[in-house]
C-alpha cells in the first residue's frame, strides 16, 4: 500500500466521524474529572486565607505541607501509571478518583500544622497517577494527528478549573460559621464530593480500549483499532524497554527537565496567587475574582495555540517559546508595584504557560512507544513534581524571608527558562541522531 493508502482505503468520513464521536464521548467526561482534581489539589491555596491563622500554619509551614503533596505524588506516580496498565484504565482511574475524594473530605478535619501535613500527603498518594493515566487513556484513542488539540482540551481544565473555582471557593469561604463548621472547612468537603460520584461514573464512562466502545460502530472500531496499530510500527527514539531503561533514558529524563518549569509555575501559582493577590490589602471576594481572570485567559491561549501547533505540526518551538516568555514575565514580576501590573503579568506568564501543554503532551507521546508510553509519561511527569515540590517550599521561604512575593517567583523563572533551552538542545539531538541513522543515498 502507498503512503496514506491507510487513509483512503476507508470512506474519507469515517476518520472524521468516528474521531468526533471519540472526542465527544471521552474528552469532557475526562476534563470535568481534571478539573475537580486540580479544584481539590488547589483549593488550600483559597483555604490558607483562613485556615493559616486558624491552624497557625506560617508561610513556610503552608510551603511545606503543599510539598508533601507532591512528595506524595512523586513517590506514587509511576507505580500508580504501571499498576493502570495491569489493572485497565477504566478501573484504575475510577479508584484514584473515589479515594482522592475521600482525602479532601479528611483535609476538613486538620487540627493544626501535623494533620494539615498528614491530609496533604494522602490526598497526594491519592491523586497520584491521574494525570499521567488520563494522557497514556487518549494515546489508546487517538492517533498522533489529534493529540496537540486533544492534550490542550483536555488539559484546559487546569486553568478552567482555577477560573471556575476560585469564585466558588471564595463563596464557600462565606459559609463561616454554618453549622459549626468554618469555611475552610466547607470549602474542603464540597469540593470533594464531586470526586467520589465522579469515580462510580468512570467505571461506565471509559472503557479500555476502542475494541469495547460499543458507542462506535464495527467500521469506526477497525478504522481506528489500524490506525493506531499503524503507528505502533514507527521508530521512535524512545522504544518499547524495561522499566528501568525506560526511567533511565536521555529523552525521558530530560523531558522530565523541560515539563519541570510548566508544571511548578502553574502549581506554585495555583496555590500562591490567592495570598499574592491578598498582599496587595484586597478583600476575600476581590482576590478570588481577580485571581479567576488569568486562567480565563489562559484556557483561551491554550487552545489557540494548541490548534496552530497542530496546523503547523510543529512541537519544538511551540514548546520552547512559551517556555520562554514564561520565565520573562515571572521575572518581571520584581518590577511590579501595582495589583494591575502583577495581575497583568501573572495573566501573561499563565498563557504562555498553559500554552506549553498541548504541543509538549503531543511530543512526548509522539517519541515514546506504545510499550513505554505508560511508565514514560509518569516519569516525566514525576520529575516535574520533583521541581514542583522544591519551589513550592523555596516560595514559602524566601516569602518569609525577603516579604516579597515577585523575589519568591524567581526560581520559577529560572527553571522555566532551562526548560526551554532544554526542549531546543534535545530536539538537536534527536535530528542528529536520525540524520547518523539514515542511509547514505547511492553514489
Amino acid at each position: 500500500m502507498t503512503s496514506g493508502s491507510l487513509q483512503s482505503a476507508v470512506p474519507i468520513d469515517i476518520g472524521a466521524e468516528t474521531m468526533r464521536r471519540v472526542s465527544m464521548r471521552l474528552v469532557p467526561f475526562l476534563m470535568i474529572c481534571y478539573i475537580i482534581a486540580y479544584i481539590d489539589r488547589v483549593n488550600a491555596g483559597f483555604a490558607a486565607l483562613q485556615m493559616n491563622q486558624h491552624l497557625g500554619l506560617t508561610a513556610a509551614m503552608f510551603g511545606f505541607g503543599a510539598t508533601l503533596f507532591y512528595i506524595a505524588y512523586t513517590v506514587f506516580e509511576v507505580p500508580s501509571n504501571v499498576l493502570m496498565a495491569k489493572v485497565g484504565p477504566r478501573l484504575w482511574i475510577a479508584r484514584i478518583m473515589l479515594t482522592w475524594g475521600l482525602c479532601g473530605i479528611a483535609a476538613a478535619f486538620a487540627t493544626g500544622p501535623y494533620s494539615f501535613y498528614a491530609t496533604r500527603f494522602l490526598l497526594g498518594a491519592a491523586e497520584a497517577g491521574f494525570f499521567p493515566g488520563a494522557v497514556f487513556y487518549l494515546t489508546l484513542w487517538f492517533p498522533i494527528a489529534y493529540r496537540s488539540r486533544v492534550m490542550a482540551a483536555f488539559g484546559v481544565a487546569v486553568p478552567l478549573s482555577v477560573f471556575v473555582g476560585a469564585p466558588i471557593s471564595g463563596a464557600l469561604l462565606h459559609l463561616d460559621g454554618m453549622l459549626g463548621f468554618r469555611g475552610w472547612q466547607w470549602l474542603f468537603i464540597m469540593e470533594s464530593i464531586p470526586a467520589i460520584l465522579l469515580g462510580l461514573g468512570a467505571l461506565f464512562m471509559l472503557p479500555d480500549r476502542p475494541a469495547e466502545a460499543k458507542w462506535l460502530t464495527p467500521e469506526q472500531r477497525d478504522w481506528l483499532t489500524r490506525q493506531l496499530e499503524a503507528e505502533q510500527h514507527v521508530k521512535k527514539p524512545v522504544g518499547h524497554m524495561s522499566l528501568w531503561q525506560v526511567l533511565t533514558n536521555k529523552y525521558v529524563l530530560l523531558l522530565g527537565v523541560v515539563y519541570a518549569g510548566a508544571s511548578a509555575t502553574s502549581n506554585s501559582l495555583s496555590l500562591w496567587m490567592p495570598q499574592i493577590l491578598k498582599s496587595f490589602q484586597l478583600s476575600n471576594l476581590e482576590t478570588s475574582l481577580l485571581g479567576a481572570i488569568p486562567y480565563g485567559l489562559a484556557c483561551v491561549a491554550m487552545i489557540i495555540w494548541s490548534r496552530r501547533a497542530d496546523r503547523s505540526g510543529e512541537r519544538v518551538w511551540n514548546t520552547a517559546l512559551p517556555l520562554a516568555l514564561t520565565a520573562a514575565s515571572l521575572a518581571a514580576m520584581t518590577l511590579s508595584g501595582s495589583v494591575w501590573i502583577m495581575l497583568a503579568l501573572l495573566s501573561l506568564a499563565l498563557m504562555a504557560n498553559y500554552s506549553i501543554k498541548g504541543p509538549f503532551w503531543a511530543l512526548v507521546t509522539s517519541w515514546l512507544s506504545t510499550g513505554s508510553a505508560a511508565a514514560g509519561i509518569a516519569a516525566i511527569n514525576t520529575l516535574a513534581h520533583i521541581g514542583t515540590s522544591i519551589t513550592t517550599t523555596l516560595i514559602g521561604v524566601i516569602r518569609d524571608k525577603t516579604d516579597s512575593f515577585p523575589v519568591a517567583l524567581l526560581p520559577l523563572a529560572f527553571l522555566t527558562a532551562i526548560g526551554a533551552v532544554t526542549v531546543v538542545l534535545l530536539a538537536q539531538s534527536q535530528s542528529r541522531s536520525e540524520a547518523a541513522l539514515a542511509p547514505s543515498p547511492a553514489e
